[in-house]
């Protein structure tokens, strides 16, 4: 018997995002974002995704990050501070639903997309990825597109190797 488990991904959706975020938005997120946890090889861990308003967000922000504004997503990482040993726990990831529809409709994307979108980014920053100059833009920003090809996909998912950058 295997003692690998599969990725575990909760889904909250509170505040305003209630209103647009539908229950076919909802499976399509989680199944992607699922799909972009396995592809980086974090099967064993668990995942917080929530879906708020703008007014959470910009609390969060504030509050955690020092920043005075609402942002489209937030990442929190459980395994900070720890020297090579991990929780189950990952981390949470929370998008501002808000934040998310506007962007989408500036883009012409669909809200699901966007959000996935957002949910990979968040991933990437809860492995420890960050886009603070050029060089790690390039390198965070193709990994993630990596994911989302492979969260996009039906069938197996295939490993995206972890960048060195």
């Amino acid at each position: 018997m295997s003692s690998l488990r599969r990725s575990a991904l909760s889904l909250d959706i509170r505040g305003l995002a209630k209103r647009r975020v539908k229950a076919e938005i909802a499976r399509e997120l989680k199944r992607q974002v699922l799909r972009a946890q396995r592809a980086a090889g974090l099967e064993a861990r668990d995942v917080a995704l929530s879906l708020t308003d703008d007014a959470e967000i910009f609390a969060l922000n504030r509050d955690y990050a020092q920043e005075d504004h609402a942002t489209d997503v937030l990442s929190f990482s459980q395994d900070e501070g720890e020297t090579g040993v991990h929780s189950r726990a990952l981390g949470d990831i929370v998008i501002s639903v808000e934040t998310a529809a506007r962007q989408a409709k500036a883009g012409r994307r669909r809200l699901v997309d966007e959000l996935i979108h957002l949910a990979v980014h968040g991933l990437a920053h809860l492995q420890g990825f960050d886009h603070a100059t050029p060089d790690e833009e390039r390198v965070m920003f193709g990994y993630e597109a990596l994911l989302r090809a492979q969260a996009s996909q039906r069938g197996v998912v295939k490993r995206v190797p972890r960048p060195r950058g």
